[in-house]
């Protein structure tokens, strides 16, 4: 019979400790939830704050590897012209070339040249 009490007892404990670690953990989500409606807003501003802010540091730095990209091809363009121009030059020469070898192979004009130029000049020092 002093068993059987023993092992009662033992349960009893045993639940009496689980039923306070529950209700401590009550009161713990209770002072959390009350402390959440206290601050309520200004928290919840700060954080809207905060993750637009990363969303505008992502699209800006999405924008400017878009720049980027487009401001290389177009100078990698002008170098596959270029490249082109020499390659067809060093195919055709026999001996030094001349300016007039160099306006047939490039097919541009000056001013179109002159304008290319300046608008690289003026990206190169925006950047």
């Amino acid at each position: 019979e002093k068993e059987m009490w023993n092992r009662e007892k033992l349960s009893l404990q045993k639940s009496l400790k689980q039923a306070d670690a529950e209700l401590s953990k009550l009161r713990a989500e209770l002072k959390s939830e009350a402390f959440l409606r206290e601050l309520g807003s200004d928290s919840e501003n700060a954080v809207l704050r905060r993750i637009y802010g990363k969303y505008l540091r992502a699209e800006s730095f999405r924008k400017a590897l878009i720049y980027q990209k487009k401001y290389l091809l177009l100078l990698l363009g002008g170098f596959q012209e270029c490249e082109e121009a020499t390659l067809a030059l060093i195919a055709r020469m026999g001996g030094q070339p001349s300016y007039t070898d160099l306006e047939i192979i490039t097919h541009h004009s000056k001013g179109f040249t002159r304008f290319r130029s300046a608008v690289r000049v003026s990206i190169a020092i925006s950047r």
